[in-house]
């Protein structure tokens, strides 16, 4: 993520908050293995240096390519542009000093990120998913079944909205987050995309509580947030497996409480095993 440094050196107020949100943006794209091009990059540069706007951006970027369309096709390149588009709006998103919290703003900010990339941008999925894991060792999170998503997902902000935060420390307050955003990954109510939108509604509200957040852990460790949802989910009683939050607080207390934990995938993993002379994974 070193492409923006310069601007985070120069501590030009301004530069820097649009460098930190061009560089979660761009990190997010990790989670689904996705890397944006280099004519993003410079883009986003001229975005940064205030040189044109995120709108203009986001034109440029479509224009790339309308006008690129065949180079496209012979290369296999929709997914750079996925990553281009998408990382385009989530800038968007996270530069608005706008939030409204509903499970409708969950679903708008889907819909923004993915419009002309998925078909089913905006739209709750009607079939049921699994995905293998990495750090399952192959096995998936049982996610929600399509056709309760939408009560699920009303239910869960019903119950957050409701609940009375008063008299929480600060940690406290972020373990409660914490959990309410492990719940509405695990409905996982998009076909694709669900980490993304889930990271930027997350970031969002936490802001609304007063929170600073630090967006460069998203930035750089975009794979260990999916991961750490992934094992606040997923449980295995015959093998003393547990879903824990404790990997998804090691992250937000790099996030929010500027800790220094450290955030290597291969801890997650079911299989490791803690051996300070050869961490290994069996």
């Amino acid at each position: 993520m070193n492409d923006f440094d310069e601007y985070l050196r120069l501590g030009e107020p301004d530069k820097i908050e649009k460098s930190q949100i061009w560089q979660t943006a761009i990190g997010l794209q990790q989670v689904d293995g996705l890397t944006p091009s280099a004519y993003l990059i410079e883009t986003a540069k001229e975005n940064i240096e205030g040189k044109i706007t995120i709108g203009e951006v986001k034109s440029r970027i479509d224009a790339y390519y309308r006008r690129d369309a065949a180079r496209r096709v012979s290369t296999n390149d929709d997914r750079t542009e996925e990553a281009d588009k998408v990382s385009a709006r989530i800038a968007e998103v996270l530069g608005e000093k706008t939030f409204t919290f509903s499970y409708v703003e969950l679903i708008n900010i889907h819909q923004r990120l993915f419009s002309g990339t998925y078909k089913f941008a905006g739209k709750i999925r009607d079939y049921d998913i699994s995905k293998k894991e990495w750090v399952l060792d192959g096995k998936s999170v049982m996610y929600a079944s399509f056709y309760r998503l939408r009560d699920a997902l009303e239910h869960d902000f019903n119950q957050e909205k409701a609940f009375d935060y008063k008299g929480l420390t600060p940690r406290e307050t972020v373990e409660h987050i914490a959990k309410f955003i492990s719940n509405i990954w695990q409905a996982h109510i998009f076909g694709e995309g669900n980490t993304r939108t889930t990271a930027v509604f997350a970031i969002k509200y936490l802001r609304t509580f007063g929170f600073e957040v630090e967006n460069d852990m998203f930035a750089q460790h975009s794979w260990y947030f999916r991961n750490a949802l992934v094992r606040a989910n997923y449980n295995d009683t015959q093998n003393k497996i547990y879903a824990t939050q404790e990997y998804l607080m090691r992250f937000l207390g790099n996030v929010i409480f500027g800790e220094n934990n450290e955030l290597e995938n291969r801890y997650l993993h079911i299989k490791f095993v803690e051996n300070f002379e050869n961490p290994t994974i069996l």
